[in-house]
């Protein structure tokens, strides 16, 4: 998601990589649970996110947007976001004790919290920066960026990332510069359907799988690209 806002207005202004320290351990969030209220539409979650919660839940992609996950437009693109639920807006995975049922397998922006992600436009990839008005935790200790992240094969899950991103950056490129409706509506139907919607085999390797429709994803932009220039 895009932000029309300073790196210096949201941040330390600092800029982090896997291996720096940052005051980012809430010590397990013990009697906190903000961040898990009235997120609203912000909690996106990318493909990865989403076969994670199917393969731990034992749900196909179809049960879990029939109630845990909504859809909503971000920068143009149709995503999937973790639904919010009740009067106070409650993440739809805590629990009656404000606990996270899912924290062993959730999704990329609550790894990251209250950490975000800056992408740089010219190399494709991307650091980290700490957020200093989501947290109201004071009493934070430093940690290590790719040890708080807590993801196996961390390289390999940072170029996925920014594969990604830059995947729906270059979609939203197309979206933004035609008033087809239909276009518009095949496309974003297209990548709903094709990375979210079908599921992969858990018993291969995702980010093959990923990959693999990736590269099919690239030569529809083209095609898309090329007919924009007629």
């Amino acid at each position: 998601m895009r932000r029309d806002v300073s790196l210096e207005e949201i941040s330390d202004g600092k800029l982090y990589g896997l291996n720096d320290m940052v005051k980012a351990d809430c010590q397990d969030c013990v009697g906190c649970w903000d961040c898990c209220l009235g997120m609203g539409d912000t909690v996106v979650l990318d493909p990865l996110d989403v076969h994670r919660l199917c393969v731990n839940l034992g749900k196909s992609p179809e049960e879990l947007f029939a109630g845990e996950l909504s859809l909503g437009v971000m920068d143009g693109n149709i995503l999937p976001y973790l639904t919010m639920t009740g009067k106070e807006e409650r993440c739809a995975f805590l629990d009656g004790q404000g606990r996270c049922r899912i924290h062993s397998f959730r999704p990329g922006i609550c790894r990251l919290f209250p950490l975000g992600r800056y992408y740089d436009e010219n190399t494709r990839t991307h650091q980290y920066f700490l957020q200093v008005h989501e947290c109201r935790k004071t009493n934070r200790s430093k940690i290590k960026v790719k040890k708080w992240i807590d993801v196996s094969n961390v390289k390999q899950y940072e170029a996925f990332v920014d594969d990604w991103h830059y995947f729906l950056r270059d979609v939203q490129e197309i979206l933004y510069h035609t008033e087809d409706t239909e276009k518009i509506r095949s496309l974003n139907l297209y990548v709903l359907r094709r990375f979210y919607q079908s599921p992969y085999d858990p018993a291969e390797d995702f980010y093959q799988q990923f990959y693999e429709r990736l590269a099919e994803g690239k030569e529809i932009l083209i095609e898309e690209q090329n007919m924009l220039k007629k």
